[in-house]
């Protein structure tokens, strides 16, 4: 009796949470500022994948005869089997010669993979603590002292000293963004879990005998789907500018490897003679964040269930 009555609770919960998130997904899709932010984005993501074939050179290759080179200039260069060509560079040239309309199409890369690296990590680490920290009444108070202690400290100051400590590099500053990002994604789920707990389908899941863990990840993690999407678009934008800032300190991403924020670190010394340097990283920059912010707050508008009924 206790087995079916166990299979009745799971399959109501289970079902009732299916079809919730199904007719909030619908409406996210009527939403305006989820369309838009989605459209940036995925021209971002296109222009990431297709880089090679958008007209782009080597983006490492150092052509000192080419040294900044307003956009738009015809410049003549040397191929790898001797021979020269002439071509129009779209964004100009850095003080390297370096070809800016490459480094900011290759960047993009860069950038889009840290921002959903440390979005999809903290969200995971963050919601396996979370649910044990809201669920496990005596693991709670030691587990948030922890997240209280990490979220005094500046995320941006963490993020400096954790690349400071070790060599930096890519999955470096991927770790250094996720250690400040992860006590915010605790709270949020400790919080979502606090309510759910009460609520009578779960306590009809206790009555029965249902495991610890069966009741944490089967009953109380779907109802942690629609905010953790929403913490996860800010985290994602929050990272992208992070990176950025590191790399303009020059302790984030190597010189070597394009990213909007190594970029426009290198350009700023001559920024008032040549601002192609700084000015399109910076809107590639911008666009991006814009597009993730204004997806987030559109399905931050349609996921809550306070905010729904206005959309």
């Amino acid at each position: 009796m206790s087995a079916i009555s166990e299979e009745v609770v799971d399959s109501a919960s289970i079902a009732a949470a299916s079809t919730k998130r199904k007719s909030l997904w619908a409406l996210a899709l009527r939403n305006p500022a989820v369309i838009f932010g989605g459209v940036i984005l995925l021209i971002m993501l296109a222009i990431a994948i297709l880089a090679p074939y958008l007209g782009t050179v080597d983006p490492t290759r150092i052509d000192p005869a080419s040294r900044n080179k307003n956009p738009g200039t015809e410049i003549t260069y040397r191929l790898d089997d001797g021979s020269t060509a002439k071509r129009v560079v779209l964004m100009g040239t850095d003080s390297l010669g370096r070809d800016v309309y490459s480094r900011v199409l290759y960047g993009t890369r860069v950038s889009l993979m840290i921002g959903v690296a440390v979005a999809a990590i903290s969200v995971a680490i963050g919601l396996v603590i979370g649910l044990v920290s809201g669920y496990i009444r005596w693991a709670d108070g030691f587990i948030m002292r922890i997240m209280d202690g990490l979220m005094a400290i500046p995320g941006i100051l963490l993020a400096i000293a954790l690349v400071s400590i070790w060599r930096a590099g890519l999955i470096t500053v991927i770790f250094a963004i996720v250690v400040p990002d992860v006590p915010r994604v605790v709270r949020l789920v400790r919080s979502v879990v606090l309510s759910v707990r009460e609520e009578p389908y779960v306590e009809g899941a206790i009555s029965v005998g249902t495991p610890t863990w069966t009741l944490m990840f089967r009953h109380i993690l779907p109802n942690t789907i629609a905010p953790l999407i929403v913490q996860g678009t800010f985290i994602a934008a929050a990272a992208i500018i992070t990176e950025a800032i590191l790399s303009f300190l020059g302790i984030g991403i190597p010189p070597e490897i394009p990213s909007w924020g190594n970029i426009m670190a290198e350009g700023r010394t001559l920024f008032r003679v040549f601002p192609h340097n700084i000015l399109y990283p910076g809107i590639f920059l911008a666009l991006t964040v814009l597009a993730i912010n204004i997806m987030g707050d559109g399905l931050r508008d349609t996921l809550d269930p306070k905010m729904s009924k206005k959309v």
